[in-house]
């Protein structure tokens, strides 16, 4: 019975030959096993007048009998115990098995439902504070990584910076080096010009023929003076000498 997805169960008194959804002697209950909890309605009273007939329940049938303590009436029914007897011992096995149930803590399917989605929180709460904690490491490792990257690279540029200095320093030193004998050069062509000209003057007495007679006699002429001027002075020197040595002869 019922709707698809959502099954109901008739609990029938029915022939062993019959089939299981063909005809029936008496409808005796049901039961709806998807409800939270499973419900069941029984006709108590007309289920026990069958089983005290003989009839034989299926094992889901059974199972619910003995939960109502049908099962346990029908025993008792057959060792012949009293009526108060039976009602007391069917009243209290119900009571057990209420506090049995309660005790079990067994969920049901919604309450299971709900379970499951709480765990399916808690697991993706666990795992998005694993993937936070995992990006905080790698973004602090990156960020280290970044840091010694930097670090290499400036040192790289000073290091760059230096060698590119020294390097100038080396050019700058190699280029006064060879411009400096361009200008010993050009020092010893200027101390040469004077060689030259002296030489040139040295030379020169060579065009004599050239002078003029006039300044040639000018100049012996001086020459002739000077001389003697010279002598006149150094006879007059020596005439006291004479003088003086005179009388010692005498």
């Amino acid at each position: 019975m019922g709707r698809k997805k959502r099954p109901v169960y008739a609990i029938v008194a029915a022939d062993t030959r019959s089939p299981r959804d063909g005809r029936y002697i008496e409808d005796l209950g049901r039961y709806s096993p998807l409800d939270e909890p499973a419900t069941y309605e029984l006709k108590g009273d007309r289920i026990l007048h069958w089983l005290l007939d003989g009839a034989q329940p299926s094992e889901t049938v059974k199972a619910l009998l003995s939960r109502e303590g049908i099962m346990l009436e029908l025993h008792m029914r057959r060792k012949n115990r009293t009526e108060e007897e039976i009602t007391s011992a069917v009243a209290a096995h119900r009571t057990a098995r209420a506090e049995k149930a309660a005790s079990s803590g067994k969920m049901t399917t919604e309450q299971r439902r709900q379970k499951a989605m709480k765990d399916e929180e808690k697991r993706a709460a666990e795992r998005a504070a694993e993937v936070a904690k995992e990006r905080a490491a790698m973004m602090a490792k990156a960020k280290e990584e970044a840091a010694l990257m930097a670090s290499a690279a400036e040192a790289n540029r000073e290091s760059s910076a230096k060698a590119a200095k020294a390097e100038q320093a080396e050019a700058n030193a190699a280029q006064a080096a060879a411009e400096a004998p361009v200008a010993e050069t050009s020092v010893e062509v200027a101390a040469d010009a004077p060689v030259e000209a002296e030489t040139s003057a040295a030379e020169a007495p060579v065009a004599e023929a050239e002078v003029p007679e006039a300044v040639v006699a000018e100049v012996t002429e001086a020459v002739v003076a000077e001389v003697e001027a010279s002598e006149a002075e150094a006879v007059a020197d020596a005439a006291p000498e004479a003088a003086a040595e005179e009388p010692k002869e005498s």
